[in-house]
């Protein structure tokens, strides 16, 4: 972490995934990244709904995209994977953290983006890391 105190962003705060996650959970670091096979060193969040829609409908595998609402439990800082290279100014409101996040509830109704501009943002990644730029810094 870079030590900062300076609250970044009130949330509330989102978590998008496929993962089945109850009340109480606490997502750490460790653990299976969402997007690339290996594990992440941090646990990744947002506080707009567009990006919490991407992280679930982006996340790997099969299963139902969810959609968490979740607190962090220390601190965390801009995500750069966005921030420095695709949004400055963190327009998406992206965050990543060290520290556990809780899942507070899942939102039970939330509007996907359309199928077709999933593939499109799927082909999209999928040429970045065929150039090798797909790269996730964690």
């Amino acid at each position: 972490m870079t030590g900062q105190t300076k609250v970044l962003d009130g949330g509330p705060f989102l978590h998008g995934t496929k993962a089945i996650l109850h009340v109480g959970d606490q997502l750490q670091i460790n653990h299976a990244s969402n997007y690339q096979e290996k594990r992440s060193n941090y646990i990744y969040f947002t506080a707009t709904l567009e990006a919490a829609k991407w992280g679930a409908e982006l996340a790997k595998g099969d299963g139902k995209e969810r959609i968490y609402l979740v607190e962090p439990l220390g601190t965390f800082e801009n995500d750069p994977n966005l921030t420095d290279q695709r949004f400055p100014g963190n327009p998406t409101r992206s965050y990543r953290s060290k520290e556990p996040l809780v899942v507070m509830a899942e939102l039970g109704v939330w509007q996907r983006h359309s199928d077709d501009m999933i593939q499109q943002m799927k082909n999209s990644l999928a040429k970045l890391t065929a150039e090798g730029k797909n790269v996730i810094l964690d």
